[in-house]
């Protein structure tokens, strides 16, 4: 599902442009693609002036969106002033600016890094749906390292109607991160979770588990980089108003 950042991303879109309907799809997109060479029913043969341009153009645009969901300077997408908690949506799941006007810069940054949306992922309505809060960066602003060793300390009474996860991704597959567990999370549903005398939790990530702390772990490899989502099913009040807040993850030192 991760889009190649070379001459191929060009060859895949026409691909997708013939194969599938394009009826939804709007005129400026039409547009921008015909721009190129790529129309439903026409070949795509590019000169090799024109695929150097596009090569060119594809490398950018990876590293573009790299930029916008690893590093975005975005204010709107920050949940908190004083926390690294983001949105994966800025401007809803249409993403846009105002009704109607799409928010390009939004959108990259949430398909740089996934693959799909629906409506329930952005629900507003208390108790129902689910909510994504992510994030790429520790306490520091410094990006994670699958060498080192991080915690994570969720607030009593986490608001969820139906259970809550923490799951680590790849920043390079933009999947879930592949180590020796078969999923590298954490969630409500361990029945072996290590919840504290006050009901908050603590979750940590690094390439060893810290001693007696195994059902709150996830694993990291280092040499790799990873960002993680926390993801909230079936969304409280105390999330909706703020009143809960997840602390940043901290660098263990």
């Amino acid at each position: 599902m991760v889009g190649p950042g070379d001459f191929r991303f060009w060859e895949m879109l026409n691909k997708v442009v013939q194969q599938e309907p394009t009826d939804s799809v709007d005129a400026t997109t039409l547009g921008f693609w015909a721009s190129v060479g790529i129309r439903k029913g026409q070949p795509f043969a590019p000169d090799e002036r024109m695929k150097k341009i596009l090569t060119e153009a594809a490398a950018v645009g990876d590293a573009t969106g790299r930029a916008l969901a690893y590093r975005t300077r975005e204010k709107a997408a920050y949940i908190y002033d004083n926390r690294r908690w983001k949105y994966p949506f800025i401007g809803g799941y249409k993403f846009e600016s105002q009704p109607g006007v799409p928010d390009l810069g939004a959108a990259a940054m949430f398909f740089f890094a996934a693959t799909g949306v629906t409506p329930a992922m952005d629900t507003k309505i208390v108790g129902e749906g689910s909510t994504y809060p992510w994030t790429a960066v520790d306490a520091d602003n410094h990006p994670f390292d699958g060498g080192k060793n991080y915690t994570l300390h969720l607030p009593p009474n986490i608001p969820v109607k139906t259970f809550w996860s923490v799951i680590v991704y790849d920043t390079q597959t933009r999947s879930m991160l592949q180590t020796n567990q078969p999923f590298p999370s954490v969630s409500s549903q361990k029945k072996d979770l290590i919840v504290n005398a006050d009901g908050s939790v603590d979750v940590w990530f690094g390439p060893q588990a810290p001693a007696g702390k195994e059902p709150n772990w996830v694993p990291t490899i280092p040499g790799k980089a990873w960002f993680m989502i926390l993801r909230l099913y079936g969304p409280l009040e105390p999330w909706f108003n703020r009143t809960w807040r997840p602390d940043d993850i901290v660098l263990v030192k």
